[in-house]
């Protein structure tokens, strides 16, 4: 009988990096980072390290004595996994080494408490691919708002009451203040839109100095929706403007995802229970749709979201390629 040999090397590319279904993670069903990082790790192939900040992706991989991941792997803590991938870089540097370093956080440990290490990691240049999972508010905690929270959503924190309706604050436009760093690159991304996003991520390993990805992680629990709907959701938040696809090198925009029919925000806004209370018959209510509306209907403007002309190769619900190797939503 012949026997086959595989070299380690082709053991270590087989093996995935971030295990689902057959050992599993103690993610919600329809969980949006669970996928997003299984995407992540995916693309980026066998030859990573990842400092994970704390956070729901940290708490339902690690489940002691057990683990998801199988790349070497080191937990931060809320505030500097910034800090520790730059720790892990220039370690990997001094050896000579070419393993790529990732940095993965929530938005409450990237727009919020682990900023200040991130900005850092920016400024000194190091080699690093921060990757940012944004379910939008502290859902490991207790779904509290953050600065990443939308405007008007309803979180235990920002609950809808008579003097307003939902979080009073826009969400904070992270990607302007990464630009601002003029790193090499920068992008949005979607759950919805794999291909787009395994592109950005195999875009942003082979660059030279740091990178960041925000990515766009609906949560069934925080947001009220069924775990099912979760890629549905992600799409009509792309398809209603409200969370633009765009690419920046050296803080410039390069590329931006077309939308081929832009959507009413409420068709996004009624999927979930967060934006419930905007569906009352209170004039508030109104109000603060129109102003979400205006948001969106600003970001369209300012990123050109809106394509003249359907790609006629597409066919209905396929990515298909535009400038910048983006995809049609």
């Amino acid at each position: 009988m012949n026997e086959t040999t595989i070299s380690m090397h082709e053991l270590r590319e087989k093996q995935p990096r971030f295990r689902g279904m057959e050992a599993g993670h103690r993610a919600c069903l329809g969980c949006g980072q669970a996928l997003a990082a299984r995407l992540v790790t995916e693309a980026a192939g066998p030859d990573i390290m990842i400092a994970n900040a704390t956070g729901c992706l940290e708490v339902f991989t690690t489940p002691w004595p057990e683990s998801t991941w199988r790349v070497p792997w080191m937990h931060s803590v809320f505030e500097n996994a910034g800090a520790i991938a730059s720790g892990m870089e220039s370690a990997m540097k001094v050896q000579g080494k070419s393993t790529k370093v990732l940095a993965f956080a929530g938005d409450g440990g990237t727009f919020d408490i682990g900023f200040q290490a991130l900005s850092g990691m920016l400024e000194r240049e190091h080699n690093v691919l921060y990757v940012c999972y944004d379910n939008e508010a502290y859902m490991n905690t207790g779904i509290q708002r953050s600065s990443s929270t939308p405007h008007a959503a309803k979180t235990t924190t920002s609950p809808p009451g008579r003097e307003r309706m939902g979080k009073r604050h826009l969400k904070k436009d992270i990607l302007s203040i990464i630009a601002s760093h003029h790193i090499p690159y920068a992008a949005t991304t979607s759950i919805a839109y794999p291909a787009d996003l395994r592109h950005k991520v195999r875009q942003a390993i082979t660059i030279e100095g740091p990178t960041f990805l925000h990515i766009h992680a609906p949560c069934p629990l925080g947001w009220g929706h069924e775990g099912a709907l979760s890629i549905e959701v992600a799409r009509l938040a792309v398809q209603t403007g409200f969370f633009p696809i765009i690419e920046l090198e050296r803080g410039q925009l390069v590329g931006v995802m077309p939308i081929r029919q832009v959507r009413p925000v409420t068709d996004y806004l009624k999927t979930q229970a967060r934006f419930r209370h905007l569906f009352r018959d209170d004039p508030k209510a109104k109000e603060e749709l129109e102003h979400l509306q205006a948001l969106a209907d600003h970001n369209i403007e300012v990123y050109g979201l809106r394509a003249d002309h359907p790609d006629p190769m597409d066919s209905e619900g396929a990515d298909t390629v535009k400038r910048g190797g983006l995809r049609w939503a």
